[in-house]
């Protein structure tokens, strides 16, 4: 299943901008940048796959625009930088970098949740498709990636993966400081 899911990443829209830092958050635009806090330097990186409720091809152009903006405002308020954002019709693939204070189940719980509320606030018509008020199913997949090789493989396996690949977002990872 994991497998199948990787396979067919397909879309993924670029995009350069980036708001300001939050109160507290300086960010650095270098690739695989360590976060320093005051007592702690760290490289986290995560790979995750969420698949749409049942399946579904719910994932149109409008609906990818949501996601990705909901995921900029997740990163303005948490310290979680979306580096890369990837959907096909049924499915999203992230490339996310975090704090070790964040667990990895959270930042899937919070993508999750934010982003399913947002998209039926602004794609009221999916409610139909998706019946009973669930964008994601309860599963999703999540690997680490490593700074060294791992990354860019990463990178360019879903670059090469589905039939037709289109960037929905693309940020550079980042240095988190703290005040």
């Amino acid at each position: 299943m994991v497998v199948h899911t990787l396979r067919s990443w397909r879309r993924v829209i670029d995009s350069k901008e980036f708001p300001g830092a939050s109160p507290g958050v300086k960010y650095n635009a270098h690739v695989s940048e360590h976060i320093l806090k005051k007592h702690n330097k760290t490289l986290l990186l995560y790979h995750i796959v969420l698949p749409a409720k049942c399946r579904k091809e719910v994932f149109s152009e409008e609906v990818e625009k949501t996601l990705k903006e909901v995921c900029i405002e997740i990163s303005k308020r948490y310290e979680v930088r979306y580096i890369e954002i990837g959907a096909d019709e049924d499915h999203v693939h992230f490339l996310v970098q975090s704090v070790p204070v964040m667990r990895p189940s959270e930042i899937v719980r919070l993508t999750k949740s934010i982003s399913a509320r947002e998209i039926f606030k602004r794609h009221p018509e999916l409610r139909k498709i998706l019946w009973g008020g669930h964008v994601w199913t309860s599963g999703y997949y999540m690997n680490t990636v490593g700074r060294y090789g791992n990354e860019k493989m990463i990178q360019t396996y879903v670059e090469n993966q589905g039939k037709e690949y289109k960037r929905i977002h693309r940020d550079q990872l980042t240095m988190f400081d703290a005040f």
